[in-house]
């Protein structure tokens, strides 16, 4: 028996939307209502249409793409994530469809849903914790994905990143090792790889017998949030002497804001970042910091996405590792 194809005016009648519309969103997205457009990609991702490969206007692409997804375009260390996209996918005659989610998994499920509508060869992200119904548009699409910045054990996914929890752990040691005593977390969005940095933390500090504290404004890291978060901090915490960040920006933050009152770094207040940005490394005195490999890891991802889109074995599970900066603020 023949199975009935779903076409462009069945999506039309379920989205609510015309068929003009429709074929707008699989030509156009950016030219879509943002809502209008969500509403399109979940129904297309529900019913599971493929566009017409008969229709050029749809479906034809001239250049193979992949699709990445990252939580801020506001952020160098995205930034450094997609050059390292960026080289491998021009070098070997791909485009990159990169879209923005604000660091919400609704907006993440809604533009994955988008972004598999437009028939990407593959998906990059930089999350391993999704929602069912984003988990059920990954599994559907029969596409390699990938799932960079930490480790995960997601089944059928290729994974490069590194460990944060224990990354967390060492600096916190770090910190512990220098003498300090009362030594504070300071996170930013509570996402799952700030969390498994403060779990490393706290499990350095539990068994150094010493109590643990927190500063989490749930807001996108900046220099300008670490020079708040240190003002709070001093309330909260007045026997504070060290500072372990989830961002190097936010350290750069608490640097500044100790150097305005008078705080002496190290000798007072010890300070680590994360990630090895380059504002840590060329201020003085020069931030300690975790030193991640986040271009590597964009371009490894990559290259293991097209090695699966053209059928080829390769390795799929990939630690990258980190290294620890001293710097001159420990």
């Amino acid at each position: 028996m023949k199975v009935q194809r779903i076409t462009l005016d069945d999506v039309a009648t379920l989205a609510g939307v015309t068929k003009m519309t429709v074929s707008r969103y699989l030509r156009t997205p950016e030219k879509v209502k943002p809502e209008t457009a969500a509403r399109i990609a979940s129904v297309i991702a529900e019913v599971g249409y493929q566009p017409d490969p008969d229709n050029p206007a749809v479906s034809s692409q001239a250049t193979p793409r992949i699709g990445v997804l990252i939580p801020s375009f506001n952020n160098q260390i995205f930034a450094d994530v997609l050059a390292g996209i960026e080289s491998v996918t021009t070098a070997h005659g791909y485009q990159t469809l990169v879209v923005n989610y604000d660091y919400d998994s609704q907006r993440e499920e809604e533009q994955i849903a988008t972004v598999l509508a437009l028939n990407v060869k593959a998906l990059l992200l930089t999350e391993s914790v999704h929602t069912l119904r984003a988990e059920k548009y990954l599994k559907a699409a029969k596409i390699p994905v990938a799932e960079v910045m930490g480790l995960s054990s997601n089944p059928d996914r290729i994974n490069v990143g590194f460990d944060n929890y224990r990354a967390g752990f060492d600096m916190t040691n770090m910190l512990l090792a220098s003498g300090k005593k009362q030594i504070i977390y300071f996170g930013s969005m509570s996402d799952i790889r700030d969390e498994q940095r403060y779990a490393g933390y706290c499990q350095a500090m539990s068994e150094a017998g010493r109590e643990v504290g927190r500063i989490a404004p749930n807001k996108v890291s900046s220099v300008m949030i670490g020079t708040g978060m240190m003002t709070l901090a001093r309330q909260m915490y007045k026997e504070m002497d060290g500072i372990l960040c989830t961002n190097d920006d936010l350290a750069v933050g608490v640097l500044q804001e100790c150097i305005a009152s008078g705080i002496k770094v190290p000798q007072e207040m010890a300070i680590a970042g994360f990630h090895g940005l380059e504002i840590g490394q060329i201020i003085t005195p020069r931030l300690a910091s975790v030193l991640t490999p986040r271009v590597e890891m964009g371009k490894v991802a990559t290259e293991i996405l097209i090695k699966k889109i053209k059928g080829l074995p390769t390795i799929e599970k990939v630690d990258l590792h980190y290294r620890l900066s001293l710097g001159e603020t420990i």
